[in-house]
């Protein structure tokens, strides 16, 4: 149908007068992440999209004499940040209780009873009846003869008492939590070697209240069930909490349904700032029958109108932590004081027909694995696929990689696996070297984070935070990425990492974990309109100064979601 002169002419007037404008930011630092342009002097954005990125001429020249011009002062502006690993609800929840932030960081007893004490009096602590501290140091778990004096006695001798390690994979249950889920002597002398070694005990099979894994979850059953509108403020917290450290997106390591729910909660209030890329866990086990992929698949669908949320991949456990008393993590030589490699999670034949079936789906794998032996088994099932189905491209991703076996390293670029690192973790502290060095074969301990060996051998490496295990903040993980220094040293200095390519690992390499790089990861033409702008030049202050960068301004879509416009004050 044609229609009349006066309705076309209304309609293109219409159309030019509802057109976002052009914005121009110049008089900046600009790293694009752009392996070809990684430089530029300004930018230029329409809602929601990069219209033109170089020179401040050049850039002018594409905006047009219409556009607004913002002068940033010479400040430094990047890609919206991307963590490639990370638990925001569970995050949101640490925000929201009492909690010790106890990764790498030294907690006196008499801090933690202290802290438990007024959690347990103001109510703050309380889950139903059951007080909860979180992100208890793990290097608690070594004196489980204290805590039993401490939380068995006083306020405390029949209130039941959950500790949750600052790992994620631990805990301590006091008496009364114990009685309360069965954690008696009779339970531990009717478990298996294999599954006694979750648990914490004496010679005579009593339990001292320390779970790992298998034994934190037989713990955490006891807790309440979260409703969703509790578990929205945590979600609705986690979000503005990581907006505010500069990351516009990220790659949720292990949502479930509820967890889905509280994304898709968010996006209909308008509040889902960030684009989420969620992976469901997936078993892999000998144990497993039928179709995993059925309810991914299924749950793909049900949740596809959640703009800003994509449900590209799924999560498999390859095993645990390596600390001790923990000791699951699964190594090629065993511990010096159990004799015992650690734990598998995977059964390496049913793991490679998972990742197969997932690949030939577009699906992305993503692995836990800590030891050397989980690594290996997961670089084993990723070339299972490769094989089956030839390069796909699905860029397959393996996380944490505390120890990396050297015939291993090179695996990673010949199998395009993207090698997921979390090195706010290197760091020579009590973690790395107490709990580690004593019961790890000598060998293996030398190679801890691995990451710029996997740098040097061609490997795309992502970066994330495991938060709530650790701080999310960029800025510190890079510091510490190129540092490696704690207080007891310098953790493997032949691993630093260089700058530049930590900035990467944060940006177009995270994209690709989230197969998103086709829209994010650098500030390309095109791309989503997401920056952020901070208080320093990041690519050339001191180490020492990097650490305490500031983020000023986060955009995601060419819309503010922290801070403000330096340009404006």
């Amino acid at each position: 149908m044609r229609l009349p002169v006066i309705l076309c002419i209304g309609l293109l007037l219409s159309a030019q007068t509802t057109a976002p404008i052009v914005r121009v930011f110049y008089n900046a630092k600009i790293f694009t992440a752009d392996l070809d342009h990684p430089a530029a002097e300004a930018i230029a954005i329409r809602g929601d999209k990069i219209v033109a990125v170089g020179s401040r001429a050049a850039v002018f020249a594409a905006a047009g004499s219409a556009a607004e011009k913002h002068d940033l002062h010479g400040r430094t502006l990047l890609p919206g940040l991307i963590d490639s690993h990370v638990h925001p609800v569970l995050g949101g929840f640490m925000l929201n209780s009492p909690d010790l932030d106890g990764w790498g960081r030294e907690v006196p007893m008499a801090d933690l009873a202290r802290m438990a004490i007024e959690a347990l009096r103001s109510g703050h602590g309380l889950r139903g009846d059951i007080l909860m501290i979180s992100r208890v140091p793990v290097t608690m778990w070594s004196n489980t003869d204290e805590l039993n004096a401490r939380f068995n006695a006083g306020e405390f001798e029949q209130r039941p008492v959950f500790l949750w390690g600052a790992d994620g994979h631990t805990g301590w249950a006091n008496r009364a939590l114990r009685a309360r889920v069965g954690l008696t002597k009779d339970f531990l002398r009717s478990l298996s070697e294999d599954k006694l070694a979750a648990f914490g005990k004496s010679s005579d099979f009593e339990p001292n209240g320390f779970g790992v894994d298998d034994g934190l979850a037989k713990i955490v059953a006891a807790l309440p069930p979260q409703t969703r509108d509790e578990r929205l403020v945590w979600a609705r917290a986690a979000v503005r909490y990581l907006n505010s450290f500069g990351i516009t997106a990220w790659l949720d390591a292990q949502a479930d349904v509820p967890t889905l729910n509280n994304y898709k909660d968010l996006y209909e209030r308008g509040e889902l700032t960030a684009h989420v890329a969620a992976f469901l866990v997936v078993q892999a086990t000998s144990g497993t029958t039928g179709d995993p992929l059925e309810r991914v698949l299924r749950i793909q669908k049900q949740f596809a109108d959640v703009k800003n949320m994509t449900l590209p991949g799924i999560k498999v456990y390859a095993d645990g932590v390596v600390e001790y008393p923990s000791q699951s993590a699964a190594m090629s030589a065993p511990y010096r004081n159990t004799r015992r490699p650690g734990d598998l999670s995977i059964d390496p034949a049913r793991f490679a027909q998972v990742v197969t079936a997932a690949d030939k789906q577009g699906l992305i794998v993503h692995v836990h694995a800590v030891g050397d032996r989980a690594v290996a088994a997961a670089l084993d099932g990723i070339e299972a696929a490769r094989r089956a189905n030839g390069n796909s491209g699905v860029p397959h991703t393996i996380a944490h990689l505390q120890f990396v076996a050297p015939a291993d390293v090179p695996r990673f670029r010949q199998l395009g696996v993207v090698a997921d690192f979390q090195l706010l973790w290197a760091s020579a502290n009590r973690e790395s070297i107490e709990l580690v060095k004593p019961y790890v074969d000598a060998a293996i301990y030398s190679r801890q984070y691995p990451a710029r060996s996997l740098l040097d051998a061609g490997a795309t490496i992502a970066a994330g935070s495991d938060w709530y295990v650790s701080s999310p903040n960029p800025f510190l993980a890079i510091y510490q990425a190129e540092t490696r220094k704690g207080p007891l040293g310098v953790l493997g200095p032949n691993e630093r990492m260089p700058r530049q390519a930590m900035l990467l690992a944060y940006t177009r390499n995270a994209a690709l974990a989230m197969h998103q790089m086709d829209a994010l990861g650098s500030l390309t033409p095109g791309k989503q309109a997401d920056f952020v702008v901070v208080d320093r030049d990041v690519l050339h202050v001191s180490s020492e100064q990097l650490k305490d960068t500031l983020v000023l301004w986060t955009v995601l879509g060419g819309a503010t979601i922290f801070g403000s416009d330096p340009s404006s004050h």
